[in-house]
């Protein structure tokens, strides 16, 4: 029986031993990665990790101090020029004296490839604030004012920057599964967000930096995966002084907190604490024990590089 393999995936984005510093500063350090057509990847760092100088380094704003950036087999700016790149982005302020679809007419009539105006306001929910000033928009419509510029014409990455900030839980369903639909069309997207629950539940792939460094690169599985920990909760009857220190005291504990009569903690070896736990001659009701949601796993991951760098 003859096999039949899947073609290789398209090469949208290659990074490949960049570097970028700032005086004594360095932001990107050593940064090797591809990004692929049909990829929502999302891009999580704590704050000076170098999520805001890797996009810029992708969109050519700024230029490697060593290493290459490709897009689609070329120069950053040759496929923005090209029409192949849209971008969104939380730097840089919006005309203020036209109204949105003055706007988002101009940016199809300077796309290569456009799409129609009233297409674009559709798909970015603001037909009906099409015909309001750009400076009278509240936070939440400027960004998908926003969302709407980087979508104005037949893009192939589609680069966002905290693209969901400032809007309402309906608002963010609606452009992720508008989002979804773009990656579903052969599209890669590439998000940098704090919202660690939508990088959980939308992103095929998170990676994660670190002073310019990726320490992980996987699905949300396998990130949850790589932080090794478990999470244990339960309630105790009592909880004193000596109780506490006898809590802190059980193997594997790598956070603790309690609340009242909960006992919330993360473990490397759950069930070795667990056992601990009644060896103390302790017996605790509600036990649960589950894996590490992402943001716990992220903060497990990031934690431990400070202290392996400390």
């Amino acid at each position: 029986m003859k096999t039949i393999t899947a073609p290789p995936a398209t090469t949208a984005v290659a990074f490949e031993r960049v570097t970028k510093s700032y005086g004594d500063v360095r932001a990107v350090d050593g940064l090797t990665l591809d990004l692929h057509a049909g990829e929502t990847v999302a891009l999580l760092g704590p704050n000076g990790a170098g999520k805001s100088s890797t996009l810029d380094l992708l969109l050519g704003l700024r230029r490697p101090d060593s290493g290459t950036v490709t897009v689609f087999g070329t120069t950053p700016r040759d496929a923005i020029t090209a029409g192949r790149v849209g971008a969104m982005l939380q730097s840089g302020g919006l005309m203020g004296e036209v109204t949105v679809r003055e706007l988002v007419k101009l940016a199809c009539d300077l796309h290569p490839r456009p799409h129609r105006v009233n297409d674009v306001l559709a798909h970015a929910g603001i037909t009906q604030i099409a015909d309001r000033k750009v400076d009278k928009l509240s936070g939440g419509q400027e960004q998908r004012v926003r969302f709407a510029l980087a979508t104005a014409g037949e893009n192939d990455l589609i680069v966002l920057d905290e693209p969901t900030t400032g809007m309402d839980v309906t608002s963010r369903q609606a452009f992720w599964a508008t989002m979804r639909e773009q990656a579903d069309q052969g599209r890669a997207v590439l998000f940098a967000t704090h919202y660690l629950e939508e990088a959980d539940a939308i992103a095929d792939r998170v990676l994660v930096l670190h002073r310019g460094r990726l320490l992980a690169d996987g699905t949300a599985a396998e990130i949850k995966a790589k932080a090794g920990a478990r999470k244990v909760a339960f309630d105790l009857e009592r909880i004193d002084p000596e109780r506490t220190e006898q809590l802190r005291a059980l193997p594997f504990l790598t956070t603790l907190d309690i609340s009242g009569h909960t006992v919330r903690l993360q473990s490397t070896d759950a069930d070795a604490t667990v056992h601990a736990l009644y060896g103390l001659g302790l017996y605790p009701r509600n036990l649960e024990v589950a894996g590490l949601g992402l943001e716990q796993a992220f903060v497990a991951i990031t934690a431990a590089e400070e202290a392996r760098t400390a």
